[in-house]
């Protein structure tokens, strides 16, 4: 999750990947994406690539990935695949097979593994304090039992460092998804083994088994093909629809689809390709892009991909203090890259290049500390005072905003506008979300997408008033980064024609 202390030198959560890839002649395309940013310069991923001679088909990458966020009041994907909410157009482009993309008469009696985002929050009694993933879970899940399919449901929780723990257990998530579906869901000892094989064997149709914590075993991180193909046995389809962990090539995102014939997207991870891809890949103009966030090392490539396809960009948060900077203006001690200036003088190059207005505030609320109670005062962007940081955009940068998403058919928020944790540096980031959600009521496409940004359209009361809320941080970002994600590289691919 991005820190939004813009005024404070707060380290990013950074990214660590490594990579291993393989390809053959008759591999599917591992394509995640609707769209290539092309990076002004080469991404510190620390990737490395090798070929493996067994398993061509897959591509394999072992990534380990900032911590993603969930929304309290995300939207979940709809029990009937219908809604009054616009929604992108992707008619025409390539995209996964989904569960619907399937005769439903072909599950009855079939057993489907569907990874699940079960990863809830306990409190020190072991109760979930937030069932909101167990409910995303829900209409595909449902939608199986409906077909008459024998569901094995996989999912991790927390992350468990010395093999099974108690505390990582999914024995609560078992019985809320026994009360929610009105059906018992037992919890197996194991996610492999031979009493989890017997269980399998003996579902009945529109039955449902919750595997017990993948993670409890070290393998499913590293994506060990052995421990792949045991998660495989005696399954007929594969389903994810853990979109929140899609962006990690794990056991049971990703490597256990080269041992399953069908491989599947679920309801819910459908419907967030459906926006994050779509809205870049087809949108409705005037497309307008609304980044913020803390550092500008952290949305490089966002802002670069979304260039390709997006009308305007409204640049927000602490690394709007980095482009103040490469202008020569006072920027106080408001945070700053300062390794970052010259690529900041290079994105605004880029944008002019691509006809693409890049937007940056014109006034900003200063503070003299980073705290709640700070004194406060309002600045203009080119004149921040020594010893005072920028916290928030200030009043005439939020009717600048406004005005240049007055137009808007399709918008796009990744980052807040300012530290709105602190009620008096959450003023720009409250307008926007209102903004946005006037445009979605005139039937604007309007998606939110990063852990931040759920959390500031959460507190501000306004998330079903959005098209679409991500249920995923890190895979968000990934995903409007032009990243491929390698749970959804795995699943089959179809394409629909105009």
């Amino acid at each position: 999750m991005e820190t939004l202390a813009m005024g404070a030198s707060v380290s990013a959560s950074g990214l660590c990947a490594r990579a291993t890839a393989q390809t053959s002649q008759t591999s599917r395309a591992a394509l995640a994406s609707a769209f290539s940013g092309k990076s002004l310069r080469a991404l510190k991923s620390n990737v490395s690539l090798t070929l493996a001679s067994q398993r061509p088909r897959q591509l394999r990458v072992v990534a380990e990935a900032q911590k993603e966020t969930l929304s309290k009041t995300a939207q979940l994907p709809e029990d009937d695949g219908t809604s009054d909410v616009q929604r992108p157009a992707t008619k025409g482009s390539d995209r996964k097979m989904s569960i619907k993309d399937i005769d439903s008469k072909e599950y009855k009696g079939k057993t489907v593994f569907v990874r699940a985002d079960l990863n809830v929050p306990l409190n020190d009694q072991l109760e979930i304090t937030d069932d909101t993933r167990i409910r995303a879970s829900l209409p595909t899940i449902q939608y199986l039992t409906k077909a008459g399919a024998k569901v094995v449901l996989a999912s991790h929780l927390g992350r468990p460092k010395k093999g099974p723990e108690e505390r990582f257990s999914l024995k609560p998530v078992a019985g809320r998804l026994t009360e929610l579906l009105g059906q018992t869901v037992e919890l197996a000892p194991d996610c492999i083994g031979d009493e989890v094989k017997s269980k399998i064997a003996g579902l009945k149709e529109g039955d449902v088994l919750l595997l017990e914590n993948v993670r409890f075993y070290k393998e499913e991180e590293k994506n060990d093909i052995e421990f792949s193909k045991k998660l495989s046995e005696n399954i007929d389809f594969f389903v994810l629809d853990a979109f929140g962990t899609a962006h990690r090539a794990h056991a049971s995102t990703a490597g256990i689809a080269d041992y399953v014939t069908s491989r599947l997207a679920g309801l819910l991870l459908e419907k967030e390709l459906e926006y994050l891809s779509g809205v870049v890949q087809k949108p409705t103009k005037p497309f307008v892009a609304i980044v913020g966030g803390s550092k500008i090392s952290s949305k490089i490539t966002v802002i670069e991909s979304l260039m390709n396809v997006c009308d305007k960009v409204i640049l927000g948060g602490g690394m709007i203090f980095t482009f103040f900077r490469a202008e020569g203006k006072s920027v106080g001690s408001s945070l700053v890259e300062e390794d970052k200036i010259e690529l900041a003088k290079n994105l605004a190059e880029l944008a002019k290049k691509k006809g693409v207005e890049l937007i940056l505030p014109v006034d900003v609320i200063a503070a003299d500390k980073f705290a709640p109670d700070a004194n406060v005062q309002t600045c203009s962007a080119s004149s921040i005072p020594d010893g005072w940081m920028g916290l928030d955009i200030g009043p005439d940068a939020i009717k600048q905003f406004q005005e240049a998403l007055s137009d808007a058919k399709t918008v796009l928020w990744n980052g807040p506008m300012g530290v709105f944790e602190f009620e008096q540096f959450a003023k720009g980031t409250f307008a926007v979300a209102e903004t946005m959600a006037e445009l979605t009521s005139k039937g604007a496409i309007t998606v939110v997408g990063g852990g931040d940004s759920v959390a500031a359209v959460e507190k501000a009361g306004l998330a079903d008033k959005m098209s679409h809320v991500s249920t995923g941080g890190g895979a968000s970002l990934e995903l409007l980064e032009g990243k491929v994600l390698p749970g959804v590289a795995a699943l089959d691919d179809v394409r629909i024609h105009a």
